[in-house]
């Protein structure tokens, strides 16, 4: 029933660029879960990736075999990036996305084999199920890992302490956690960034290291690493210097929306700080309509229309 419903009518395709592959993304965004839509954070991560490629940790050659797990995979784009970086990437959510992203990555996969028949430079990618704070399937995922990734995760409160509560026992003294993130409320944000600088060294990744086009002043990407404190707590038996850390220092350690002066120049701002776009006469490219649809979808959602009777 489950493959009947994701070949309805309602299902759509993302098609996007992947490090040269062309990769096609279902998705479902008109199902009751979150995790079936292909979301921008997603996008903003790989195109990272590719972006810092070409030499240093992020190169093939650093990365191949890398064990990594995507907590909250939905339809798989992040997990792909990896991959076909050289990374053994282990895809994880809960049960009822299962089907779709299992759907996406044979045949993402195959397309990328049939591509390249004789290339070794692509790792592997599986799926399996991972509830947050879930003792069995994070035994099963069988930890550490080299690099720990999820984008969009966090979107409500309740999801901080559990998705902490994942990350910990899956993490170990060389552990790289990479999460990217939207922010749509400033109370969770505060909230996430309290609770992860508890345990974690937090970077915060600078808009220069990011793709020129596939970026956003709401979306940010952080790269953390367990402190050292909890590295003793956390695993006393291995001893091992810590992850090297984005050499861009940030002084507070934390994540700041973009100026006016980093927005392009057909954007403004009022004096609410609410973004306004000039799009007479412009052609926008597929990634800037995703993100100006994003926007007016958020200011219908809160807008509050009173009707006098």
């Amino acid at each position: 029933m489950e493959e009947d419903r994701l070949n309805s009518p309602n299902t759509s395709t993302v098609m996007f660029e992947v490090l040269g592959h062309q990769l096609q993304f279902s998705q479902d965004p008109n199902s009751k879960n979150l995790g079936t839509t292909v979301w921008d954070a997603s996008m903003v991560f790989v195109k990272f990736l590719e972006k810092n490629c070409r030499k240093g940790r992020f190169s093939p050659s650093k990365l191949k075999g890398k064990r990594v797990i995507e907590l909250g995979a939905g339809c798989g784009v992040a997990g792909f990036g990896m991959a076909l970086l050289g990374c053994d990437v282990v895809s994880t959510d809960q049960t009822e996305v299962l089907p779709l992203l299992i759907r996406n990555v044979e045949r993402n996969t195959s397309r990328i084999l049939q591509a390249t028949p004789d290339s070794d430079s692509f790792g592997s990618i599986r799926v399996t199920e991972l509830n947050w704070g879930d003792a069995d399937h994070i035994r099963a995922a069988g930890p550490p890992f080299d690099y720990i990734i999820g984008t969009d995760v966090v979107y409500a409160e309740h999801l901080l302490e559990p998705l902490l509560q994942t990350i910990l026992p899956l993490s170990g003294p060389r552990t790289t956690i990479l999460l990217g993130y939207e922010l749509r409320s400033t109370n969770v944000h505060d909230r996430m960034l309290d609770l992860w600088k508890r345990y974690f060294e937090v970077k915060s990744v600078p808009k220069a290291k990011m793709h020129s086009e596939y970026q956003h002043p709401s979306i940010q990407l952080f790269m953390m690493s367990l402190k050292p404190s909890e590295i003793d707590r956390h695993v006393e038996e291995v001893k091992s210097e810590e992850p090297e850390l984005i050499s861009e220092e940030n002084d507070d350690n934390t994540c700041v929306l973009n100026e006016v002066s980093d927005l392009k120049s057909d954007q403004t701002e009022d004096d609410e700080g609410i973004l306004i776009v000039n799009l007479q006469g412009k052609k926008l490219t597929d990634w800037e309509a995703r993100r100006y649809g994003a926007m007016a979808a958020r200011l219908l959602r809160d807008v509050k229309i009173h009707k006098d009777i």
